[in-house]
């Protein structure tokens, strides 16, 4: 696959810059940076699809009329009431398309500037190069959102050099099968399909090649506008069609059940947090496939992935500072982990690589392996590269680019045994003994020497300790609230039906 060339890049960004300044015009009518882009989706969609009916090879019908052709002839409340019955028609058709449309609604209200809002779409070609342009501009869209601070989605975004450093890591393969349960807009499964394109190799079978069409990439999102975005980005990067019986994407907790298929690799950014809501009467959820019941969303995600990954299956999952040292639940799943899985590598992000300033991300790296006979621990060493304390890095977390992070792809030697792995300041490794005893199995491990400024050492340390009295605390939470569903009394929406005390 061709790069884009410099000038087709310029004008990706331009269209992208059009079409987001139109996003401060609807704001003033209360439209969201969101809700703006979902309208953009819809229109972007019924353009395509206009152009994908009148190609000259090969023409499609995916709608079934000529929605865009009408838009682009109607004014006035004509054109709101066209608009609204092509949404209308579009979330009930199958597939693809229903989860593109699906609890759509019109929020551009004045028809004069939803006219300037189709006429801006209509000035892009969106079937022109699909697997690099239109993708290109979508992500230009989707880096804006969730930049701008008046919209708060940074939390659907991971930053797009850190995701195609993971990859690179892990080297997706055309036998992968590539799940991402807390997908967002779709990053890491784009990623993966660019890579495998970018690294196709010889000799692949035509079964292999149709599965990279349906059957390798798959990932879930909580948030039906979020799954939209998904599932838009999905289609104008040429990983699906519009009018595909089924959608690689689909829409539900992925926490609430047991994996109903199996991944050979999971790359994911779980939501940030504590789960918000009880249900069920139980705090957490009720897996008998999880080592330990909690409300901490990253923990649940951790055992979930375990959960998902085929044997020898592998998994990057970026993770907030608290899941490496949170005592309780906390302590249980590392422990196990460690005994189930080759826990080998771990990033430590700066601060501010996120969305949420002052949080600090890492990325946990590791394989779920067949148990030793002997029942020790699958993991034998953890490497921790230390880009907190990066020369390169200081006070430039939130415009990292990829060139940021290739040092650590050095370091993690893609694709070569981890026995080649060389330390380095800001690189070492900590044998699985050494891990184990220590005080809760914490893995909030340093690498680099402390810094030679005082004070900013003992601000780090202060946080360090408000972190774990936070995490302390959320562990005491937890089992409280255990304790009081376990002793409601019969009657009052808990207890036992047979009477039987609590022991």
């Amino acid at each position: 696959m061709n790069p884009p060339s410099s000038t087709d890049s310029e004008s990706e960004q331009d269209l992208a810059k059009v079409l987001w300044s139109l996003a401060d015009v609807l704001r003033e009518d209360g439209l969201s940076g969101t809700e703006y882009v979902e309208q953009l989706t819809c229109l972007i969609v019924l353009k395509l699809a206009q152009e994908r009916s009148l190609r000259p090879l090969n023409p499609v019908d995916v709608i079934g009329y000529d929605a865009w052709g009408t838009l682009q002839a109607s004014d006035g409340e004509n054109l709101l009431l066209c608009y609204e019955q092509a949404l209308d028609h579009l979330a009930r058709r199958p597939g693809a398309l229903c989860l593109l449309f699906r609890r759509t609604q019109n929020r551009v209200l004045d028809p004069v500037k939803l006219g300037r809002l189709i006429e801006a779409v209509g000035l892009h070609s969106w079937s022109r190069d699909i697997s690099t342009g239109t993708g290109a501009v979508y992500e230009g869209l989707l880096d804006r959102l969730t930049t701008d601070q008046k919209t708060g989605a940074g939390q659907y975004f991971t930053p797009r050099p850190l995701i195609e450093a993971i990859v690179e890591c892990v080297q997706p393969g055309v036998d992968d099968t590539i799940i991402d349960p807390a997908c967002g807009t779709g990053g890491f499964l784009i990623k993966s399909f660019e890579y495998l394109i970018d690294h196709f190799p010889p000799g692949v079978t035509p079964a292999q090649r149709a599965r990279l069409d349906e059957g390798a990439f798959f990932g879930t999102e909580l948030v039906d506008a979020t799954a939209r975005l998904a599932t838009m980005n999905l289609l104008l990067h040429g990983m699906i069609r519009a009018d595909a019986a089924n959608s690689p994407i689909t829409v539900g907790d992925s926490l609430t059940h047991t994996p109903r298929r199996r991944a050979t690799l999971v790359l994911t950014t779980p939501p940030f947090g504590w789960r918000s809501t009880i249900t069920g009467g139980a705090y957490g959820y009720d897996r008998l496939d999880f080592w330990a019941a909690t409300g901490n969303r990253q923990l649940n995600f951790l055992q979930h992935v375990h959960s998902l990954l085929e044997t020898n299956g592998r998994a990057a999952v970026v993770i907030p500072d608290n899941v490496l040292f949170e005592g309780g639940a906390g302590e249980r799943v590392r422990r196990q982990l460690l005994h189930a899985c080759d826990v080998h590598t771990l990033l430590r992000l700066p601060t501010g690589v996120f969305y949420a300033k002052g949080v600090k991300a890492n990325v946990l790296f590791f394989d779920k392996l067949v148990p030793r006979p002997d029942g020790r621990p699958s993991t034998k060493q953890l490497w921790v590269y230390d880009l907190r304390s990066h020369p390169s890095t200081p006070g430039k977390a939130s415009t990292l680019g990829r060139a940021d992070y290739e040092d650590f792809v050095s370091a993690y030697r893609p694709g070569r045994p981890r026995s080649e792995r060389v330390a380095s300041p800001v690189y070492r490794a900590f044998s699985v003994e050494d891990l184990l005893a220590r005080d809760r199995v914490n893995l909030d491990l340093l690498v680099a020497e402390p810094t030679d400024d005082p004070f900013a050492s003992a601000e780090a340390d202060l946080h360090h300790m408000a972190q774990e009295i936070a995490g302390e605390f959320r562990s005491v939470l937890q089992e409280l609230t255990a304790l009081t569903e376990a002793l409601r009394p019969y009657g009052a929406g808990g207890g036992r039906p047979d009477g039987e005390s609590v022991k």
